[in-house]
């Protein structure tokens, strides 16, 4: 496996110098940020970009997100210009050295959280989510942690208006349409496409999910079965929902499973739950049983420690501050290491 980190380019308080410091990290996981959905990355932006991250030491091998515009997944008559720039995105990324791109196909919101600085006892804050008190929000006027900022209200009611006749069989078809017209170019660069699941799991405000367990992976394979169409493993979007078992899901599918994302959570109520240290001991998924289900199966592709609390006074990002992370990166690495010296 290869160990990575989220950056957010430039405006990213976390400097690359610092990244590199992290034992074992290859590289980071970034995209480019100043280009709307929809648009073509151009060649000399992806490079100037990788151009930084191996100025310091890292590869840039791995893209989260190229984001698929929301007329695609409604399947709007303009969805084949916006396929096709994207497909010029995966030509310009595989130009540039990129293996793998992260990606989504969740309607409107990409993930939902009811609180970004939940406190736990021991002085930290991390992200949470409340289904109860997600249930009382109204859509017609809806403000939610890190979401106000992304959609007018009028934007975002005309969004669920449009999204009221999509169905889940239609956004997965949807979705379907999308991979065809991209796998060429996958096909071409040999670039893996690796979906996220939902997060959390289940539909919301009335929008179809439909990338939420085993059952949907086994879906699209059969639908896509071209090897480029694979799947971003994220144990706390799909360890949300208690339904899904994650050691088997990362034993079945290790060899279509291109990213991982490995997170903790702490449940609360049926659909409650905390994020948590990254530690098996921190909450309720064992992560030790889900990597050595991925090192057993053969699973070679790129890991990122994912959502980390913020610690030791720092103020960063929900979910993507620097110190504990890099902690989550130093439990993983270990995780590994001996694993597969089992083996």
């Amino acid at each position: 496996m290869k160990m990575t980190f989220r950056w957010y380019g430039e405006q990213d308080s976390i400097p690359l110098r610092y990244i590199k410091q992290i034992p074992n990290m290859s590289g980071v996981v970034t995209a480019v940020y100043d280009v709307p959905v929809g648009g073509v990355w151009e060649l000399d932006k992806i490079l100037k970009l990788k151009e930084l991250c191996e100025n310091e030491g890292l590869e840039m091998q791995v893209i989260e997100s190229v984001p698929v515009h929301e007329y695609i997944k409604l399947g709007k008559p303009s969805r084949d210009e916006l396929i096709a720039n994207y497909t010029r995105n995966i030509r310009n990324l595989g130009k540039a050295g990129v293996k793998c791109i992260c990606y989504n196909f969740m309607p409107v919101f990409d993930w939902l959280r009811t609180d970004l600085k939940t406190k736990a006892k021991d002085g930290s804050n991390s992200l949470s989510y409340n289904h109860a008190q997600l249930l009382k929000c109204d859509p017609k006027n809806l403000h939610l942690p890190g979401w106000d900022e992304s959609y007018s209200t009028q934007q975002l009611n005309s969004l669920l208006e449009e999204y009221k006749g999509i169905s889940h069989e239609k956004l997965f078809e949807n979705l379907v349409y999308f991979l065809n017209g991209i796998m060429p170019a996958c096909d071409d660069t040999g670039i893996n496409m690796a979906i996220h699941p939902d997060d959390p799991p289940w539909d919301m405000f009335g929008l179809p999910r439909i990338i939420t367990g085993a059952d949907s992976y086994d879906k699209m394979i059969e639908a896509v079965p071209d090897k480029h169409n694979g799947f971003t493993f994220c144990t706390g979007s799909l360890g949300a929902g208690r339904f899904n078992d994650l050691p088997a899901i990362a034993k079945k599918y290790a060899d279509r499973i291109y990213f991982a994302h490995i997170r903790q959570l702490k449940y609360g109520g049926e659909k409650d739950f905390t994020e948590a240290g990254h530690l098996t001991s921190a909450g309720d998924l064992d992560i030790y049983a889900i990597i050595k289900a991925l090192v057993k199966a053969g699973f070679d592709g790129y890991v990122r420690p994912d959502h980390g609390r913020n610690i030791w006074g720092e103020d960063g990002k929900p979910g993507y501050g620097l110190y504990d992370r890099a902690l989550g990166a130093a439990y993983l690495n270990g995780l590994f290491e001996a694993i597969e010296k089992e083996k």
